[in-house]
């Protein structure tokens, strides 16, 4: 689905009228989509910040072939900002970076990024550390809502006993500087450990792997099939049998395997499992991204509405996920597992308390479960998107939808291939050491925080 609006103020006489009556006039966003073929970093990287950890990070750009500096070019536009302040002790010692990222802003390009590098508050011994890492994230959320023109903002913060250099780090740094993080903006991505490795192609960190996705006849879920498959996943796609012919065009599209079935049957779990196993031989992510809505205010909401939403939402993610932690020999190097949250369940929504249960109710399973999934070398992370462009959010009324699509930072809403590659990025073997967060993709939509 279009937004017109969207077009419109960014073509002809139409934006030059809305130029004129000062309408909104948010920017399209460059994404990388279903094309292989990876869009490069070009121009400028500016890394501020002194001490090791800066070098560090200009380092790790330098082994990418990106232009680093350490302080503004006397002309020209700059790509990215990178403010590191992990090795800032008290208040007064990130008033340099801080002063110079703002005097780099009218230089940031059309899709610049910002990306700050911060400590974990209660990584911190000291209580002026700790308060000046925990005012980095104060800051990077309000810089990215003065971000213009498809530019955002996001942080990495990096745990005890996790350097700059970490593989997680590396990972994280690479997907908010590329077009893939589009619709990503004020968020954060904590870094916990040290895990992880660096791919042998960051344009293919998946190859070789086998990644299940339910859901993944249509919307949502067919573009992660399609996104997985692109960084080189053996695709299992599962919906039910009533989907079957859409789910068997996905996969084909992308040399995938299919499996019509319903997740809540109590068969379901061994199911996955076995054909996995014997007919792919392996299983290193699972993605739980099949959902229904039945919404409805609670005063009229009847038992079924209540039901059929937590079993499809968290009872049949909750099943499966435990049977498969405990089946071994699944993946060799540790199962990563992602759930389909949702701003519902941060926020709430009129009419959805059975939908916003379930949302919240699996972002609780990605907490409890993170540390015992990590004993056997995997991960569990959730996705929670905003207004995402798709057939469901096609029938609310225009008005609503409107409203909807303009309450976030960059005033348009979300496509699924950017739920997609947020996931992407979470699966990928180099972003191991990020566990049991919940990254939000919803261009920083005014709920929750």
């Amino acid at each position: 689905m279009s937004d017109k609006y969207l077009e419109l103020v960014n073509s002809g006489v139409t934006k030059k009228i809305a130029s004129a009556l000062g309408l909104p006039r948010p920017t399209k966003l460059r994404r990388q989509g279903f094309d292989p073929t990876p869009i490069p970093l070009t121009g400028t990287v500016v890394v501020l910040g002194d001490g090791k950890d800066a070098d560090t990070v200009a380092n790790t750009l330098l082994q990418w072939d990106v232009d680093v500096r350490r302080s503004s070019p006397p002309q020209g536009q700059v790509q990215a900002i990178i403010p590191v302040f992990t090795q800032a002790q008290n208040p007064g010692e990130v008033h340099d970076s801080v002063l110079e990222t703002g005097s780099l802003l009218r230089k940031l390009a059309p899709h610049g990024r910002i990306i700050t590098i911060s400590r974990d508050p209660h990584a911190v011994t000291e209580t002026p550390a700790s308060a000046t890492q925990a005012g980095v994230e104060g800051f990077l959320r309000s810089l990215a809502k003065e971000m213009r023109r498809g530019a955002t903002a996001n942080g990495i913060v990096i745990g005890a006993d996790v350097g700059v250099g970490a593989p997680a780090v590396a990972s994280a740094l690479n997907f908010f500087l590329s077009p893939r993080s589009a619709f990503i903006a004020g968020q954060v991505v904590h870094v916990s450990s040290r895990r992880g490795k660096t791919p042998a192609s960051w344009d293919r960190p998946l190859e070789g792997q086998v990644a299940l996705v339910t859901g993944a006849a249509r919307g949502i879920g067919a573009a992660i099939a399609r996104v997985l498959a692109r960084d080189g996943a053996h695709v299992l796609g599962v919906d039910v049998p009533a989907a079957g012919e859409e789910l068997a065009q996905v996969m084909n599209m992308v040399g995938g395997t299919a499996l019509q079935l319903d997740i809540t049957a109590p068969e379901a779990p061994t199911r996955m499992i076995t054909l996995a196993k014997q007919r792919l031989g392996r299983l290193d992510v699972v993605v739980h991204n099949a959902g229904v809505l039945r919404d409805k205010m609670l005063a009229n909401m009847s038992d079924s509405q209540w039901q059929t939403v937590v079993e499809v939402n968290l009872t049949a993610q909750l099943r499966i996920t435990e049977q498969m932690m405990k089946t071994t020999g699944l993946s060799p190097d540790g199962l990563r597992v992602i759930t389909l949250a949702s701003t519902s369940g941060i926020a709430g929504n009129r009419g959805q308390t059975n939908y916003a249960f379930t949302k919240a109710g699996v972002m609780g399973m990605v907490e409890s479960l993170a540390p015992k999934i990590a004993e056997a070398g995997g991960t569990i992370n959730a996705v929670a998107p905003g207004f995402i462009e798709t057939e469901m959010t096609a029938s609310i009324p225009l008005l609503t939808r409107q409203v909807a699509r303009r309450l976030n930072s960059l005033q348009q809403g979300g496509l699924p291939v950017d739920v997609a590659e947020a996931i992407a990025f979470l699966v990928a073997p180099s972003s191991r050491g990020v566990n049991g967060e919940t990254l939000r993709v919803c261009g920083q939509n005014l709920v929750g925080k």
